[in-house]
């Protein structure tokens, strides 16, 4: 049976509430997730199952479904059975891909669903009824702020960007714009596609391209592990700093610990899924609404603030 044709069957021998529901219904709330197949994952894979049992506990009526996916395919494929095996009356989903997600989504709306979409938006934004993510344009524009403490007219800075993305694009227009007008130069970017391996290789063909460089913007604390062991290796710590971002457990520590190759981190939090979970269940809990954007903080992190974003049993 097709989506389309569970979404009909549903609506047709039920009406999902619109608000704060009776404390014994039962609600189903389906969650759909990437796999952790790199840290930042992992560390989103973790908030969701802590913030799965943290509501579950605290909201006995309602039931969270959390599945994985490996790939836009296995994704749309869960949102399938999460409509015709779980029986879904909302959805968070975080789309592996916007293009290929927008009309599966879709049809788990047609069937009522109330939709909360995470970090990567569908390409179709009328779907969704909440939106959760981290501010790119923040991170961007923090980053440069703090380089701009550290750095002066006619030094030298390389950036390691994602992958093209628009969140990638909103991240390095704002922080170009940011540093204008300021003298420092960028040498180069290239994109490192948020991997540690990448960011290593990248890395290690800027440190052989450039003799000087001051900064680096990073982006990223998965494209950062790369990029401070490329540094390490080719004994230049002592001529530059690295600037990352999300909150990676290791990277705060080094900022909490004084670490003065990675002296500051730019929050783009993992566990923005916990955020899009609560909000979700407070649609069916509270009586005030909740629909709309809820764009994330993404402050500067520093040894003076670290203790408060580290979370050492999270897997990133």
């Amino acid at each position: 049976m097709s989506l389309k044709a569970i979404a009909l069957g549903l609506l047709a021998t039920s009406a999902l509430v619109g608000g704060a529901v009776a404390q014994d219904e039962k609600i189903t709330i389906g969650v759909s997730i990437p796999a952790a197949t790199h840290g930042f994952m992992g560390g989103l894979n973790w908030h969701a199952a802590e913030a799965e049992k943290r509501l579950e506990a605290a909201n006995p009526n309602i039931d969270l479904v959390i599945v994985t996916a490996d790939g836009p395919e296995d994704q749309a494929s869960d949102l399938e059975d999460l409509v015709s095996v779980q029986q879904i009356d909302a959805l968070v989903v975080l789309p592996f891909e916007s293009e290929p997600l927008t009309e599966p989504v879709r049809a788990v709306k047609d069937t009522g669903a109330f939709i909360t979409v995470v970090d990567r938006g569908l390409t179709d934004p009328t779907i969704q009824d909440v939106y959760v993510s981290g501010n790119n344009t923040e991170m961007g524009v923090n980053s440069a702020e703090y380089m701009k403490t550290r750095l002066k007219e006619g030094d030298n800075i390389v950036i390691l960007r994602g992958i093209p993305t628009v969140l990638d694009t909103e991240r390095f227009d704002a922080f170009m714009g940011a540093i204008e007008g300021t003298g420092i130069n960028v040498l180069d970017d290239e994109f490192a596609n948020w991997n540690r391996d990448d960011g290593f290789e990248v890395m290690q063909d800027f440190l052989s391209r450039f003799p000087d460089i001051d900064g680096v913007w990073a982006q990223d604390d998965d494209i950062t592990l790369g990029v401070v062991e490329a540094i390490k290796q080719a004994g230049r710590e002592s001529e530059m700093f690295v600037v990352g971002g999300a909150g990676m457990k290791e990277i705060i520590k080094g900022v909490m610990d004084g670490d003065a190759l990675v002296p500051v981190d730019v929050l783009y939090p993992p566990a923005q899924i916990a955020t899009a979970m609560d909000v979700t269940v407070a649609h069916f809990t509270s009586n005030g609404p909740v629909t709309g954007s809820y764009i994330l903080g993404s402050p500067l992190i520093t040894q003076e603030n670290a203790e408060a974003y580290y979370f050492p049993d999270s897997p990133f």
